[in-house]
């Protein structure tokens, strides 16, 4: 849908103006960049030409160029001209791309020619080397779903995409969005003087400026061998589990805990539907104000621990300083770290502890990731990853792929780990999917205190499971390798309680009693909880007498040395209870009475440390 703007170059500065100026354009190019936009200017054949490098009786490596660009002219970098539009020839989504292709041979033959492959239609290599020549851009419009502010990637022209790399480069190219035709461009513009002749370059990388990240994020263009670097993990200091967060105040070191009038109802005040729906025990009493309430349950993140525990110390609320250490992806392998005598096997490689998948941080441990990734190809090891942002849920902006040029290039869209995919998952037969489906299962816990740590399992644990048989393939197919199909259109959510599926994993697992894995996964929550609160905040969960906590684990199960390992995939901070609230009325009943009235229903709570 175009926007009716008035056609002026004025209009045009004053839309574009904040659009240009994030991306360095200089001012002096706007005018120009205004005409050729308003009537389609794409004259940047006057000035460069394409060229096919020729590698003579050498043959040209993976990761050479195959075309090259040079200047036809002279052209001044203050030239108030000097600034060309380029095409896309593809805009994709990461997980959309194979389909894209599938559905476009034409794309595929002109891909394949730039790319120099030597067959026009092998969708495969198309793949593998797309990531080479891809960049991306974000619409970050105010108030836009998060589904609508995910990276789009495309790709330049065929000269746009020639334009090779170099540390000391003469141009730039910065993707363009012209708002009144909602038409996304690249602009390329010199930031030198530049000679007829000469060879056009830019800078692949140029917001990294660290030596050593620049070397590792050159690694699609260039081979690089990090093998005989350590790949050992180490826990960062303290300012890293402040970066990034909003500030969060700790309670008064005198706070004690909240006496409650038991012959009274418990006034509770939340912003979450299904509290006030099915919190429905005379105990409680669901009121309208937040300061009329002894107990505050929020959906959105309570930061003022320190406020409520001087203007509201009778108060509780469903928190805990810094829990964030457990419910945000990169924190929890953090945590999940501290427990271990040895990083890794040397022969295998699998890394400590056996429960959590190996996990590194893109933004800080790329270079690690790196050598682990190379190490384990030198071995011949399975090496598919699943790359996830640090705090997006429903698998969203989420990648599986053993292409480390991907895994590079997607770690540069927004803060992300890399996390082994689990590639011999246990699995659950479903004849309505005529085969065996992955599935997860999460358990609610019940965090009460920090000191002492007292924590429960909710025992009616939830499962979720894929639509499609398992394989290893295909890892575009969201209902094969992934789980959570509650959120998107047209998904099929799988229905199974747990009561109902433990008997039916009785018939499949008959020598893996269900109950010998939740001793296992207990065991894990029992460890993780331990190190979440060895340290202090912010390195771990704050002590607070105010405080009660509701999160819920994501697991899956692993084929691993002859038995059923769980792996713990992630933590969530006040998770969607829709369905344990619809399977079992009394979820909300239970679980206050235990976090606020200390009534410890064996028949729904399994305390685990």
């Amino acid at each position: 849908m175009s926007v009716v703007i008035d056609n002026t170059f004025e209009s045009f500065k004053s839309l574009h103006e904040p659009q240009l100026r994030a991306s360095v354009v200089p001012e002096h190019l706007y005018e120009a960049l205004f005409k050729k936009c308003a009537s389609e200017i794409f004259d940047s054949g006057n000035y460069f030409q394409l060229l096919l490098l020729d590698y003579g009786e050498e043959d040209r490596g993976e990761k050479d160029p195959v075309f090259t660009v040079v200047a036809l002219r002279d052209i001044k970098a203050d030239d108030k001209e000097a600034i060309f539009l380029l095409d896309h020839q593809i805009t994709f989504k990461a997980d959309e791309i194979r389909k894209i292709l599938i559905d476009n041979p034409a794309i595929v033959k002109r891909l394949s020619m730039m790319m120099g492959l030597y067959t026009n239609d092998d969708v495969d290599q198309v793949l593998q080397n797309i990531w080479k020549y891809s960049n991306f851009y974000s619409l970050n419009a105010q108030g836009a779903e998060v589904e609508n502010t995910l990276p789009s990637w495309y790709v330049n022209d065929e000269l746009g995409s020639g334009v090779i790399h170099s540390d000391e480069p003469n141009m730039r190219i910065v993707p363009f969005i012209h708002i009144p035709t909602q038409t996304a461009y690249s602009i390329l513009f010199p930031i030198k003087d530049i000679s007829e002749g000469e060879q056009i370059t830019r800078d692949y990388i140029e917001h990294v400026k660290e030596e050593d990240m620049r070397e590792v994020m050159l690694l699609p263009w260039r081979d690089l061998d990090f093998t005989d670097e350590s790949f050992e993990q180490s826990e960062p200091d303290t300012s890293y589990f402040l970066q990034g967060r909003i500030e969060e105040s700790m309670p008064d070191e005198n706070t004690t805990t909240p006496i409650l009038d038991k012959n009274a109802p418990i006034k509770v005040f939340s912003d979450y539907e299904f509290v006030n729906k099915y919190l429905t025990d005379p105990s409680f009493e669901i009121v309208e104000k937040s300061e009329d309430a002894s107990v505050l349950w929020l959906t959105k993140h309570f930061k003022g621990y320190y406020e409520l525990s001087k203007n509201f110390p009778n108060t509780f609320v469903n928190q805990f300083p810094f829990e964030n250490v457990v419910t945000i992806k990169d924190l929890l392998a953090v945590i999940c770290r501290r427990s271990i005598e040895k990083h890794h096997d040397e022969e295998t490689l699998n890394t400590y502890p056996v429960w959590q998948p190996t996990t590194f941080n893109l933004k800080t441990e790329l270079r690690e990731f790196v050598s682990y990734f190379q190490q384990r190809e030198a071995k011949e090891l399975d090496n598919y990853w699943i790359i996830k942002p640090f705090n997006l849920a429903r698998s969203l902006d989420t990648t599986i792929t053993n292409n480390i040029s991907q895994i590079i290039r997607i770690s540069q869209t927004s803060p992300k780990i890399a996390q082994k995919y689990i590639h011999q998952p246990v699995l659950f037969h479903r004849p309505d999917a005529n085969g065996k489906v992955k599935f997860d299962v999460r358990y609610v816990i019940l965090l009460t205190s920090v000191k002492p740590l007292v924590a429960h399992v909710y025992k009616n644990f939830f499962l979720r499971f894929s639509n499609v048989p398992f394989s290893m393939s295909d890892f575009e197919v969201y209902e094969k390798h992934f789980t959570v199909m509650n959120y998107g259109e047209n998904l099929v959510l799988k229905h199974i309680k747990c009561e109902d599926f433990v008997n039916l994993w009785k018939e499949q697992y008959e020598n893996n009693p269900w109950s010998e894995i939740e001793n296992d996964i207990c065991d894990m929550l029992k460890q993780v909880f331990l190190n979440a609160t060895k340290e202090k905040a912010p390195k771990g969960i704050g002590e607070n007498k105010q405080s009660r906590g509701l999160y819920a684990a994501d697991i899956m199960l692993s084929h691993e040395n002859g038995k059923l390992q769980p792996k713990l995939l992630e933590i969530n901070f006040v998770p969607d209870m829709k369905r344990a609230c619809e399977y079992y009325s009394e979820c909300y009943n239970d679980i206050f009475k235990l976090l606020f009235l200390g009534e410890e229903n064996e028949k729904v709570f399994r305390r685990f440390v």
